[in-house]
């Protein structure tokens, strides 16, 4: 999923393009993007992109007469721009197209399940029902983020991601992050001491911001290709880097894996060595499942 340097990196290529231009035509090609029904999509038509703005992981376009169009990627959808106006679709991965005067902005969904979602909504009032809740990353005082951890007692992978505590940060992010304050990603927020919460707030706005200036200048001018808005990028520490060496110490990296998604972290950095289990593979393995990396290494 697109997390807040990734929507940022698609907003700075964005903004030149469409800022300030009329929608053309709106073509909706999978009924299953369109969440809503009144304002109709076609009342975009016509009307002047006036800003862009985010609400946690989603991109509004912000029209004429307070017309919003809501656009959430979800896990798979991923923004193309082509330069034809009117461009032709490219196959079953559109899900809808935004014709302007110089090029056409296409919405696509690499995966079957068409989680990615477009609504149109009429006022602030309708557009602030989309706004997640959770502190900005880089805006949150150092009290506020400390608040908002320890408004619950949950993992700190959890807390993280959690679009209600923190805005735009997800599985990949969330990764680094602990990893860089090293933290375990199953260490509960209410037994986090002071420095440790001081590490994770530093360690949280350092990740971000690396990775914000760094998409920034890798890219420039040129709008992010098909797959180059990812969440496996090979300069991460741990993140999708499951047993390739941590680039502090050099272990192994290791992962906890739960539906689709897995946690990736570096047992020394950030565990003491333990070992934590991941469900299938200490399922399998009972009594054989190390405890510690030291005895995963040995074999």
């Amino acid at each position: 999923m697109p997390e807040l340097p990734d929507v940022l990196l698609y907003m700075k290529a964005l903004e030149p393009r469409i800022v300030g231009q009329a929608v053309g035509r709106v073509r909706v090609v999978s009924p299953f993007v369109l969440r809503t029904f009144e304002p109709p999509v076609e009342a975009m038509e016509g009307r002047r992109v006036r800003s862009l703005r985010r609400l946690g992981k989603r991109i509004v376009l912000a029209l004429d007469d307070e017309l919003f169009a809501v656009i959430h990627l979800m896990i798979a959808g991923r923004f193309r721009w082509s330069d034809k106006p009117a461009a032709k679709l490219p196959g079953k991965i559109t899900l809808a197209a935004f014709d302007f005067e110089h090029g056409t902005l296409l919405l696509t969904e690499a995966s079957p399940k068409k989680r990615a979602s477009l609504h149109v909504v009429q006022g602030e009032a309708s557009l602030a029902a989309h706004q997640p809740g959770g502190l900005e990353p880089l805006e949150a005082t150092l009290e506020s983020f400390a608040a908002a951890l320890k408004q619950g007692n949950h993992t700190l992978k959890r807390a993280l991601t959690n679009p209600r505590l923190f805005s735009g940060i997800g599985n990949a992010y969330s990764d680094e992050i602990l990893h860089a304050a090293g933290l375990s990603p199953v260490k509960l927020t209410q037994s986090l001491s002071d420095g440790e919460s001081h590490r994770l707030f530093y360690a949280r706005r350092g990740i971000l911001t690396q990775w914000i200036d760094k998409l920034a200048a890798d890219f420039g001018d040129r709008f992010p290709g098909a797959g180059e808005v990812t969440a496996f990028r090979p300069e991460f520490a741990v993140h999708g880097r499951f047993g390739q060496p941590c680039p502090v110490c050099g272990t192994s990296v290791q992962r906890i894996r739960y539906a689709e998604n897995e946690t990736n972290y570096c047992p020394r950095c950030q565990t003491g060595g333990k070992l934590l289990a991941d469900r299938s593979l200490s399922r399998l393995l009972k009594k054989d499942w190390p405890r510690t990396i030291d005895a995963w290494e040995q074999g």
